[in-house]
């Protein structure tokens, strides 16, 4: 009997380390030379030391028909993908708010395809996660699904999988976040796709086929990097943050996930009165906005998502006196800091994921309104502008928004939450300027009659004039007599305003 446990127990230890990397070792060489970490390296990187729990760690590919079972082993550990429960970051957060479901796909078993126990790995881990509310973490690289697995007998298109079922309805549960590295085609793409926060490497592709598909439906031979590329995603909105690396990318998932884990403390800020030197004298200069919130924030604190699309609104994550809140910023260098269609759906999709967990929201708007024009139009702005209205009027969680220049029109009501009645306080800078659109353009309307009587330089003294008269007229002093804004402030005394408006303390 003694003998009998000691073989159990050493079958048993046998058994486990050959899903380790230390048994692979012609595998891990090759993903070493190639530049990446496998998928318990980033795992290790990812989570606290000694919390892991695995799910499935003894499963292999559904192949024992065609490969022999020590085979399959050895080759195939997981099944491609390591799936289990952890916690992260609990040192910040504490145990209770730190517990997170992680999946980890294993290029180096069948190039991460997913297969039918990869499937069922990760359907059993998404059902825990739905379950005990965890946020999830997911890396998606990955060539989709697998045709190989020939033990599956009892199906015939294989379309009943529930893993994207289950994927998609934990979207407004709990926080999905994906990290790429390397190819991500078909399914996996669609993981990636259908997280909250997307973080890619530079060497990512990401596609909703891989080459062979492509080719096989006739349409053209491609290299594997040539399909959705970081350059392609970043533009159109498929990546929220780009990455160096996997290191990079495993520190920014934790740091991300950070936000919605609560606040921290030990935070520092720099001196607020640097807010009252950004802004030029003259309105029509521009100015770094990022700057801006890089002050009002808790140092090194803000992340930026999706920054090469949608680039007329600025959105990320802040922390102010270690508090996490969602930010949106008009960029004034960008068309003037005008609304376009793109960016007002990337506002709106932001304003959305903050809404469904809670973080406040900080709204620093310095906008001339929507973008209009035909081609406006042709980017679908009817809809989409209204999309953000829709997104700020149905936030959950409180609002500030803080006027740091022009609040005109439509736009300005938008960026304010659809009203602005809808924030919990709204504040203006001095220099603040508000009108149901911009001062030139409603001169120019409202006063056509009158300039064109005029040439040269009388025309263009009388035109100046009225823009001066509308100005004063609509400055931030005049908009909160009449108590259409709440108040106007130092830019120096923001930060405060905005965590006392919250009920946060500034300590």
């Amino acid at each position: 009997m003694s003998n009998d446990r000691h073989s159990s127990i050493d079958g048993y230890t046998t058994r486990v380390d050959q899903t380790l990397d230390a048994a692979r070792a012609a595998d891990v060489a090759k993903r070493h030379a190639s530049g990446y970490r496998t998928a318990r390296e980033n795992l290790a990187d990812l989570i606290d030391a000694d919390s892991w729990v695995e799910y499935g760690q003894f499963a292999v590919a559904a192949q024992r028909s065609r490969r022999n079972i020590d085979d399959l082993v050895a080759k195939t550990p997981g099944d491609g993908v390591v799936t289990g429960l952890a916690t992260i970051n609990a040192a910040q957060f504490g145990t209770s708010h730190s517990q997170a479901a992680v999946v980890i796909n294993d290029y180096m078993v069948l190039a991460g395809t997913q297969g039918f126990f990869h499937h069922r790995k990760i359907d059993r881990l998404l059902e825990v996660a739905t379950q005990r509310r965890l946020p999830v973490v997911m890396y998606t690289e990955g060539g989709g699904g697998r045709p190989g697995d020939t033990d599956v007998t009892t199906q015939i298109a294989g379309l009943n999988i529930t893993t994207w079922l289950l994927w998609s309805q934990l979207a407004g549960v709990v926080p999905r976040i994906a990290v790429n590295n390397g190819y991500c085609f078909a399914g996996n793409a669609a993981l990636f796709g259908g997280a909250d926060i997307r973080i890619a490497t530079r060497s990512s592709s990401i596609g909703m086929a891989g080459p062979a598909m492509i080719e096989g439906g006739g349409l053209g031979s491609f290299a594997p990097s040539e399909i959705g590329p970081v350059a392609v995603q970043c533009g159109n909105g498929v990546i929220d943050i780009v990455a160096d690396d996997e290191a990079h990318a495993t520190a920014l998932a934790k740091q991300l996930l950070g936000y919605f884990q609560g606040p921290v403390s030990g935070w520092q800020a720099a001196d607020q009165s640097l807010l009252q030197s950004i802004m030029p004298a003259d309105r029509r200069f521009t100015y770094p906005v990022r700057r801006v919130i890089e002050v009002l924030a808790d140092s090194d604190s803000f992340i930026e998502l999706q920054v090469s699309h949608g680039t007329t609104i600025i959105t990320g994550f802040i922390r102010i006196a270690g508090q996490p809140m969602g930010l949106i910023a008009n960029d004034n260098k960008v068309l003037g800091g005008a609304i376009d269609a793109l960016s007002a759906a990337k506002a709106a999709r932001f304003l959305t994921l903050c809404s469904d967990f809670g973080l406040p929201v900080v709204s620093l708007c310095d906008t001339p309104g929507f973008m209009v024009g035909p081609d406006s139009e042709a980017e679908g702005a009817a809809i989409k502008m209204a999309d953000l209205f829709s997104a700020g009027a149905n936030l959950r969680s409180p609002l500030v928004c803080i006027f740091l220049r022009k609040a005109y029109g439509l736009g300005a009501m938008a960026m304010a939450g659809s009203s602005f009645v809808k924030p919990v306080y709204s504040a203006a800078w001095p220099m603040g300027e508000f009108g149901g659109m911009g001062l030139e353009g409603a001169v120019k309307l409202g006063y056509k009659k009158e300039l064109a009587e005029l040439d040269g330089e009388a025309r263009e003294a009388l035109f100046n004039s009225l823009v001066a008269k509308m100005y004063e007229s609509g400055r931030a002093a005049e908009a909160a007599a009449f108590l259409e804004i709440d108040a106007v402030i130092d830019p120096s005394a923001t930060r405060s305003v905005i965590l006392n408006s919250l009920g946060f303390a500034d300590s």
